[in-house]
């Protein structure tokens, strides 16, 4: 009998890389760098599903649809994460 794997999943919180507000927290899953969100896995929004900081305005990613799920896609060097193990 198979046995299962352990899902290696924790809940990282995303700052605005310019203004340092708080963007959403997150359902991270494996250990890798954070190249997309997916929308499903989103615990708290703070940006009004809109895709910029609600404070700067700045565009921090963009909506795709990545394995039929959608998705937002995080445009590198403008956001930032706590709680997330380095290795």
């Amino acid at each position: 009998m198979a046995r299962k794997a352990k899902i290696d999943r924790r809940t990282i919180s995303i700052y605005c890389a310019r203004c340092k507000t708080l963007l959403y927290k997150y359902h991270k899953g494996g250990r890798g760098g954070l190249v997309k969100c997916f929308v499903e896995r989103i615990v708290e929004d703070r940006t009004g599903g809109d895709l910029t900081c609600p404070q700067c305005e700045q565009k921090f990613a963009r909506l795709k649809l990545i394995g039929g799920r959608p998705a937002h896609k995080i445009i590198q060097g403008k956001v930032y994460t706590k709680g997330m193990s380095r290795r």
